[in-house]
């Protein structure tokens, strides 16, 4: 995983990995171990902001546990909060373009690669089709994260 403060390395966490985490009740909730287990995971708005609203709309869970939940995730001090900027948005459409993904699944790894985290975990299967992104020099690597050692 990328060396992105300190000599600490950060796991990147996609939406639906971080969903199925927070939400016991989530069919995938079992598979999300590791991230109890690797301690120093990393996340961006669009993944907050995603987890939002399908914890709300899909999950069902009342709004302000939906926030309170995030929002007290986000400021555990093991979770690198990545900023977003026209760089990464521009490297965003560029892996867009490039690998044939959507344009949040693109931004989100944008935002991995240009801050050197070195390995994500998704459920998404078009993501882990790409299996790893080469871009600026670095690279990402994406697995399930029942995969992750």
């Amino acid at each position: 995983m990328g060396n992105t403060k300190g000599n600490k390395k950060y796991l990147g966490v996609d939406t639906n990995v971080l969903v199925a985490f927070l939400d016991k009740e989530h069919p995938d909730n079992s598979k999300t171990e590791i991230l109890a287990e690797h301690r120093y995971n990393a996340v961006n708005p669009t993944i907050i902001h995603e987890a939002y609203h399908t914890l709300v709309y899909k999950q069902k869970w009342k709004r302000e546990d939906a926030k309170n939940t995030l929002s007290d995730y986000i400021d555990l001090n093991t979770i690198l909060f990545l900023d977003q900027t026209k760089k990464i948005t521009k490297l965003g459409l560029a892996i867009g373009a490039n690998y044939g993904l959507g344009g949040r699944d693109s931004l989100i790894l944008a935002n991995f690669i240009s801050n050197s985290i070195e390995i994500m975990v998704t459920f998404d299967g078009e993501v882990l089709n790409v299996k790893e992104l080469q871009e600026e020099g670095k690279r990402l690597e994406i697995k399930l994260p029942m995969d992750f050692n």
